[in-house]
């Protein structure tokens, strides 16, 4: 096993992360959480998060433990207010208070820049959000089954995503506003295919 840390991820493998994983896109006026402001400031390292299956989760209004119960639900549930939601450290969902959204069950979805020095939110929004790749959130995550609120899974319903879990596994530990973390021979593997699929 190479015991080197891996602090970055190639442009080419975030991007196809990008493309893969999550949505953005042009947002209009958010709703507020009771806490409201959801800043660049809100997303740091991902895995500062509470790790589940193969995604992070937390709670902005301080709830984690209500995210936590339906997170680790075998039958799903909603998410409470505050909700957010991380596959890869370049994509966010977060869900906001009552009334935000209908169409995207008031879930907010998020695109992320990030680098060692922190995070710029580039684009943000719900319904009509559609990512650099001319891909609509909507339209993957409301495929998901009604029990899981808008969240996809290998077992949600919704179309797979041609992401392993080594290479997400890679992309989560590569987030450079985290410490250094190793990368297992797979995970560096996973890495590889990417830029491969990406052509760099």
């Amino acid at each position: 096993m190479n015991r080197q840390p891996h602090r970055l991820v190639t442009t080419a493998a975030l991007a196809l992360a990008l493309a893969l994983a999550a949505c953005s896109g042009p947002g209009e006026e958010p709703a507020a959480l009771a806490t409201d402001t959801i800043t660049d400031a809100t997303f740091g390292c991902i895995s500062q998060l509470t790790p589940v299956d193969r995604f992070f989760v937390g709670n902005l209004e301080g709830d984690l433990e209500a995210t936590l119960a339906v997170a680790q639900s075998e039958t799903g549930g909603t998410y409470p207010v505050g909700s957010i939601i991380q596959l890869v450290p370049t994509e966010a969902m977060v869900k906001r208070a009552p009334g935000y959204s209908a169409a995207t069950k008031d879930w907010e979805f998020f695109d992320l820049d990030i680098s060692p020095t922190g995070t710029k939110i580039l684009t943000r929004g719900h319904a009509d959000v559609v990512n650099r790749f001319g891909g609509n959130c909507l339209e993957c995550h409301e495929k998901a089954e009604p029990q899981w609120d808008m969240i996809c899974s290998t077992d949600h319903g919704c179309d797979p995503i041609p992401l392993n879990d080594a290479m997400i596994r890679a992309l989560q530990k590569t987030d450079p506003r985290c410490e250094a973390t190793e990368l297992t021979t797979e995970e560096q593997e996973g890495l590889a295919q990417l830029q491969a699929m990406m052509g760099g």
